[in-house]
């Protein structure tokens, strides 16, 4: 056999071994969340509205928009913090909310409807992003107005359904229901962070997002914690 015989074979073989473990990128969905397509805007996590709520556990409700907004800080999305009354009637946002962004000062508001204060408007169109992710109390009143506002003058809209909570469960439904049908898209803290990291190997996020899940999410950050400490495992590869 003689050298060309030998490269027919050989060179093929190099090529093939060495794109072993790498994947070409193919293109995603644009309706997909990116970190640079979006902006989060999270509306009256405050005492008052929270003691109404009655479609989620307190508890819970404060986890999952403590999740939401660490993982917004994780991939640099720009988040707006709003408050109704604060001084005089529904209290401060939640202290961990607020740590999550210390250097923010809410926008206080006495409009029920977020988008009806031109300060949020101008500082969501300060950003140029043309989607919003928005999670609110209650639900039927605070997440209502402005989602369906906003989706009228033509910015799409995504709903985190287990970060907002409504005076009861079918109050919650029904806006839900309502917001659907206008055509926002319902999603939940976890599927919100996963999406933006989208891909295991992308090492620059990889640990703070599984930091955040291995505190906030559960059961399933409780599997992280028990897959790291028993077999050193990590996903991806």
């Amino acid at each position: 056999m003689n050298i060309k015989q030998i490269l027919k074979f050989v060179v093929p073989a190099i090529v093939a071994i060495s794109g072993l473990g790498s994947a070409q990128a193919a293109e995603p969905s644009p309706r997909l969340l990116t970190p640079g397509n979006h902006t989060l805007l999270l509306i009256d996590h405050q005492p008052q509205m929270a003691f109404a709520t009655r479609s989620i556990d307190i508890a819970e409700l404060r986890n999952n928009v403590t999740g939401l907004a660490k993982a917004a800080k994780i991939f640099k999305v720009p988040t707006i913090l709003t408050t109704v009354a604060a001084q005089s009637f529904s209290g401060p946002i939640f202290p961990e909310l607020q740590a999550v962004v210390p250097e923010q000062k809410p926008i206080d508001r006495t409009t029920m409807n977020t988008w009806e204060d031109q300060r949020v408007v101008d500082e969501v169109k300060k950003f140029g992003r043309k989607k919003i992710v928005m999670a609110a109390l209650w639900t039927e009143v605070c997440l209502v107005e402005p989602a369906l506002s906003a989706i009228d003058q033509g910015y799409d809209v995504y709903i985190v359904t287990d970060a907002s909570g409504g005076v009861s469960k079918e109050a919650h439904d029904m806006a839900v229901q309502r917001l659907i049908q206008a055509g926002a898209h319902p999603i939940t803290w976890l599927q919100y962070m996963l999406e933006l990291q989208r891909d295991w190997a992308r090492g620059e996020t990889y640990q703070a997002v599984t930091d955040v899940a291995s505190q906030h999410a559960g059961g399933y950050g409780l599997g992280i914690i028990y897959a790291k400490d028993m077999f050193h495992a990590k996903e991806g590869k």
